[in-house]
């Protein structure tokens, strides 16, 4: 039988794309949640689901000011990411994958930010806006419509996309999670119409995948290059050129947004969030898109 640090480093994709806050500290507890449920018998769609309660509950405690509530919301947030860390883990030790489970672990993140920043629209609302005699009110809403709808959703899913062709690079095809929206959309108009809840899923994550596609264009053009004639030079240069933006990648997913919103909810400034979305985190999704595209169309 695997130990226990056998089973840990089975978790974990590759050393250019694992964040040193996963490996050191999500990972490991989440192995031991997904061990102590696995025994139990526990399905992991139902730590997914246990995973989306306690995410929308950290941003209920979210829009209280005072520091309890605030503790009690990064408390939750952080079990809400081990569960995340866990259904995954559990997924690949017990091979119990559904397509339900695909779908649940798709959105529970996007459920969570969606709570918080609800959460903090309605903790501004009857503020002031600061150095102003004037209440936040609707601004409050268009602050985190522009940072959470408008910025972080393409943000996370061009940091993922990226990633994943990372891997893809790196392990082939087996150690990356790389689709494309021709591959989905086709899966999707193959089901009977009687089977909507594998429609559902298939009809958006084709979007999903068609939107990765639209930013990239330069990666698409190298891609189909490079399918047709594959390389092994052109292989490491590209891996060579993408790994620097792996941290990039990192920075632009979880546990960067996590802190940043411990920290300005624990200090009683949550429209500081939001606006590092809007300026730091948006930077650094214009340099990794502009820098990866660069690498694409020098190959």
């Amino acid at each position: 039988m695997a130990t226990f640090k056998e089973l840990l480093k089975l978790s974990f994709k590759s050393e250019d794309t694992e964040e040193w806050l996963d490996v050191h500290f999500t990972r490991p507890i989440g192995l031991v949640f997904a061990l102590l449920w696995n025994k139990l018998d526990i399905h992991p769609n139902v730590i997914t689901i246990v995973s989306i309660f306690l995410g929308v509950g950290a941003g209920w405690m979210f829009h209280y000011t005072d520091v309890m509530h605030n503790i009690c919301g990064v408390l939750l947030l952080m079990f809400a990411n081990f569960c995340d860390s866990t259904d995954g883990q559990m997924a690949r030790i017990t091979g119990k994958k559904t397509l339900i489970g695909r779908m649940l672990d798709g959105f529970s993140g996007d459920l969570w930010f969606t709570s918080i920043y609800i959460a903090i629209i309605a903790r501004l609302w009857y503020q002031n806006i600061p150095g102003t005699d004037y209440q936040w009110s609707f601004w409050a809403f268009v602050l985190c419509a522009i940072a959470g709808i408008g910025l972080h959703a393409k943000q996370s899913s061009l940091a993922d996309y990226y990633r994943q062709i990372h891997l893809f690079f790196l392990l082939g095809k087996e150690g990356s999670e790389l689709d494309n929206y021709k591959q989905q959309r086709a899966t999707y108009e193959a089901l009977p119409k009687s089977d909507l809840l594998a429609r559902t899923f298939y009809y958006n994550y084709a979007n999903y995948c068609k939107s990765q596609e639209q930013r990239t264009p330069q990666f698409q053009s190298f891609f189909v290059r490079w399918k047709q004639n594959p390389s092994e030079e052109i292989r490491k240069k590209l891996l060579e050129g993408s790994r620097p933006l792996m941290k990039y990648t990192n920075l632009l997913t979880f546990n960067t947004r996590a802190i940043t919103i411990y920290v300005t909810c624990l200090l009683d400034c949550p429209w500081v969030y939001p606006l590092v979305e809007i300026t730091v985190f948006q930077a650094m999704y214009m340099y990794m898109h502009k820098t990866h595209e660069k690498l694409c169309a020098s190959l």
